[in-house]
C-alpha cells in the first residue's frame, strides 16, 4: 500500500500538533444471504494505533502518534509485544509520556534504578505501535555507534547507526542512561532535537538526513550522583531540548505501601495476599534505607516478584531471599547481614 508522509515541523510545542481528523481506517464487510439475495455492508472503522491488550486501560485514544500511517513490514519486529502493564498510584505516567510525545516529540525520564523507566518506555511503544531503536549509553558509546560508519575498504559499505536508522524510518528512539554519554556524542543530537530536525552525516559526504515525521525520542537516566558511577550532568544545550521531564520514584517506600503493587505481586506470582503484603513491606523498608544512604541497593518490583515465585514454588522464604534480594544487594558480607536481619524482622515476625 502506498503511503504519503506529511511534511511537518518537528519543533517545539504546537509546531508538531497532529491533524486529529486523519486516521488510518480499516474496512469490514458483513454479508447476509437469503432467498438468493445477497446483501453486503461495508463499514469503515478507525484503525487502532496498536494491538496491545492494554490499549484501552489508558486515556490515550486522542494521542495517535502516527495517524494514517503504518510502519513498513520490516520494522514490525521492532514493535514490542507482551509488555506488562505499568502500575502507579495516580501519577498517570503512561498518559503523560504519550501526551509529551504527541505535542513535543521527545521527553525525559529521571529516577533511581528499579522504578520501571525502561519498562514504561517499552509499554508506551507497544501502546502506540512504534518500533523501538534502543541505545544503552555508556562511557564507550561513540558517535559511530549512534550515527554509523563505513565497513571495509572504500566508501561502498556504509552502515547506519541506530540514530540514523531512526531518523530515516521513524519510531521511538530510546536512549537509556543518557547522562553517561560523552558530551561530544550528545552534541551530535542537538540539530535533530530542535527546529532544524535533521542530521548532517559529516562521515558520509555531508549527507543530510531529515527527521521522519513520526520519529519520537525518550531518554532515561538515574540522578547524577557518585552512587551511579559514570553519570554526569547533562550538557545544558541538550537538556533544554528535552521538552518534558517526568520524575519517577518507588511506589512503596518506608511506611507507604502501594495496594496496587501488592495486587500486582499477588497476580504475577500467584501468591496469597498476606505473603504478598509482607514481601512489599520488605521492599519498601529496603527502599527507605537505600534512599537514606544506608543500603547500596533497592529492589524493583521485578526483584520482589522473583522472590515471591520461589516462595510460591516451595522455597523457604529466607532461602528464596538469599537467591534474589540478599545476593543482589551487595558483595559486602556486612551489608548482606544487615539485609538478612531486615528481612527476618519484617517478613518473619
Amino acid at each position: 500500500m502506498k503511503q504519503e508522509l506529511k511534511t511537518a515541523s518537528v519543533g517545539y510545542a504546537t509546531d508538531s500538533l497532529k491533524d486529529n481528523g486523519k486516521f488510518a481506517m480499516k474496512t469490514e464487510s458483513v454479508s447476509l444471504t437469503k432467498d438468493n439475495l445477497k446483501i453486503t455492508v461495508n463499514m469503515s472503522k478507525r484503525q487502532e494505533m496498536s494491538q496491545s491488550p492494554h490499549l484501552h486501560k489508558y486515556d490515550i485514544s486522542k494521542y495517535d502518534l502516527h495517524p494514517g500511517y503504518m510502519f513498513p513490514e520490516f520494522l514490525q519486529s521492532l514493535v514490542p509485544t507482551g509488555t506488562p502493564e505499568y502500575v502507579d498510584s495516580g501519577q498517570r505516567y503512561v498518559e503523560r509520556m504519550i501526551r509529551a510525545l504527541f505535542y513535543f516529540k521527545q521527553c525525559s525520564l529521571i529516577g533511581p534504578s528499579g522504578t520501571g523507566k525502561t519498562h514504561i518506555a517499552y509499554l508506551v511503544a507497544e501502546l502506540t505501535g512504534l518500533p523501538v531503536w534502543e541505545v544503552n549509553c555508556g562511557l564507550q558509546t561513540s558517535s559511530y555507534d549512534l550515527i554509523g560508519r563505513f565497513i571495509g575498504l572504500g566508501k561502498e559499505n556504509w552502515i547506519d547507526g541506530q540514530v540514523t536508522s531512526w531518523l530515516r524510518h521513524g519510531g521511538l528512539l530510546y536512549l537509556d542512561e543518557a547522562n553517561m554519554m560523552k558530551q561530544d556524542v550528545a552534541t551530535r543530537l542537538n540539530p535533530v532535537l530542535d527546529t532544524r530536525g535533521h542530521l548532517v552525516l559529516t562521515e558520509k559526504d555531508n549527507e543530510i538526513v531529515s527527521r521522519h515525521p513520526y520519529a519520537y525520542l525518550i531518554i532515561s537516566m538515574n540522578p547524577f550522583s557518585a552512587e551511579f558511577a559514570g553519570t554526569k550532568p547533562l550538557n545544558a544545550a541538550f537538556r533544554r531540548r528535552m521538552s518534558v521531564w517526568i520524575n519517577f520514584d518507588y511506589e512503596s517506600v518506608g511506611d507507604k505501601i502501594s495496594e496496587q503493587e501488592v495486587e500486582l505481586l499477588r497476580k504475577r506470582s500467584k501468591i496469597d495476599e498476606a505473603t504478598a503484603y509482607k514481601i512489599i513491606r520488605v521492599g519498601a523498608e529496603m527502599r527507605r534505607q537505600y534512599k537514606s544512604g544506608d543500603l547500596p541497593y533497592a529492589p524493583s518490583i521485578g526483584d520482589l516478584i522473583h522472590w515471591a515465585v520461589l516462595i510460591k514454588d516451595g522455597s523457604n522464604p529466607m532461602s528464596a531471599a538469599e537467591e534474589t534480594i540478599v545476593a543482589l544487594t551487595s558483595d559486602s558480607v556486612e551489608v548482606q547481614g544487615d539485609v538478612r536481619r531486615l528481612i527476618e524482622s519484617v517478613f518473619l515476625k
